[in-house]
């Protein structure tokens, strides 16, 4: 059975060389991705490094794992039984950041809210985080602004339409339900200019506590989104973050024979015509970026980050079964 959804990690990128270089969050994604890749793989072959000698086949994806129903796919195989963290709960800062890729139905979202949520716990051992920040699809902060007419050189590759606020509202009360169950201790969105935050704050049961935006492209914050922002205590704070951190062409990069290998060559583009050729264990299909989530722990008293890494999950679509622009699998 071929699995339906494709968890990506990184580990912990403080421990990675050169991935601190990155000057976007796109680019350390991507770095940090092949990394643990290659050092995931060397080290499933120096575990079976007869059988490899062999080339023995069945082992060439050791170092890959799936969920017990077959449906989930792990790159690498995950292992959470060591945490990097040492000190106590109170004495770290815990952030995350989820980035919703495609305009979906949003009905998968909580699901996929709550999966990420769970990987960032298991893998740094603890029961909740201090920050989840939310990044709709196809937001970007400066995209109503004033201030800054030309300002759309870094956005880079944009996939998905902005979804009105009342189809954001409908995630935003799922984040509210992990706030209220103690898995959150407060809550942000992305992005949001004044003329999408002011009727966001009218109808959200909790507001957010932070509005992450991007300066790139613009001097300053626009007067109208600080005066709003003072108004309701919403701290802003400055990323440079992309807000289409993993675009389709990236993940299949990821996963294709110069990545984890997993996919075909046949299955690069949507309606290319199949390679006749013995391909495997590899998949024939097409993979839609879903979400990443984004996390780091910084030690309260020292301001030290002693864990930071990303998650990121994509959908497996059939070969044949046509992928729209938008990202929906019919």
């Amino acid at each position: 059975m071929t699995a339906e959804t494709i968890i990506l990690s990184t580990g912990n990128t403080m421990l990675q060389q050169g991935v601190g270089a990155a000057d976007n969050s796109h680019t350390e994604l991507t770095w940090s991705l092949r990394d643990n890749f290659e050092g995931a793989r060397q080290e499933a072959q120096a575990q079976s490094q007869e059988k490899v000698k062999q080339h023995d086949a069945s082992h060439d994806f050791d170092w890959i794992s799936y969920s017990d129903d077959g449906k989930t796919m792990f790159i690498p195989r995950l292992d959470f039984s060591n945490s990097s963290l040492h000190e106590e709960r109170e004495q770290y800062d815990i952030t995350a950041k989820i980035f919703f890729l495609s305009d979906e139905d949003t009905s998968a979202r909580e699901e996929h809210l709550r999966q990420a949520v769970d990987l960032v716990k298991e893998e740094l051992h603890m029961p909740n985080v201090d920050l989840l920040i939310v990044s709709f699809p196809g937001v970007y902060f400066d995209e109503e602004s004033e201030c800054c007419p030309d300002k759309i050189k870094s956005r880079g590759t944009k996939e998905s339409s902005p979804e009105p606020v009342d189809g954001q509202l409908q995630t935003w009360r799922l984040v509210e339900r992990l706030h209220k169950d103690g898995l959150v201790r407060r809550i942000g969105v992305s992005e949001f200019g004044a003329n999408r935050l002011e009727p966001f704050l009218e109808k959200a049961s909790v507001q957010p506590s932070v509005n992450q935006i991007s300066l790139r492209d613009c001097c300053s914050v626009p007067q109208p989104l600080s005066s709003l922002a003072k108004s309701k205590s919403i701290e802003l704070l400055v990323n440079n973050d992309s807000v289409n951190i993993m675009p389709r062409g990236t993940i299949r990069s990821l996963l294709d024979y110069e990545g984890a290998g997993v996919l075909s060559q046949a299955s690069q583009k949507v309606g290319e015509k199949r390679k006749r050729q013995d391909n495997g264990k590899k998949m024939q299909g097409q993979v839609v970026p879903q979400w990443v989530i984004k996390y780091t722990a910084v030690v309260k008293n020292r301001g030290v980050v002693e864990n930071k890494g990303y998650f990121a999950c994509a959908k497996y679509v059939e070969v044949e079964e046509k992928v729209p622009e938008n990202g929906h699998a019919h």
